[in-house]
């Protein structure tokens, strides 16, 4: 199992970005949480096998209808464990 911390730029926030990407994950048996952070990103963590994280990255790259997508900043390492998906 790995982890992913990802830091989504762009027009993210108010268009209903972290509902998306859980919806997602659930969708793909991921873990992790999604959150608006203060400086207009969002940051998404999530937990599963490897294959699953790369097909929630191509999902983080395109978005909901409304955003616009810049960059993703993605960091890899093992998982922790986390349980379940979340919107912070």
């Amino acid at each position: 199992m790995k982890r992913i911390v990802v830091l989504v730029s762009g027009e993210v926030q108010g268009v209903g970005y972290r509902a998306y990407a859980r919806r997602r994950a659930m969708e793909l048996g991921l873990s992790g949480y999604a959150e608006n952070l203060g400086d207009g990103r969002v940051e998404v963590v999530a937990e599963g096998p490897e294959e699953g994280l790369e097909q929630f990255l191509e999902f983080l790259r395109k978005g909901p209808r409304l955003s616009r997508v810049s960059a993703l900043d993605v960091q890899w390492s093992q998982a922790t464990g986390l349980e379940g998906f979340s919107t912070r």
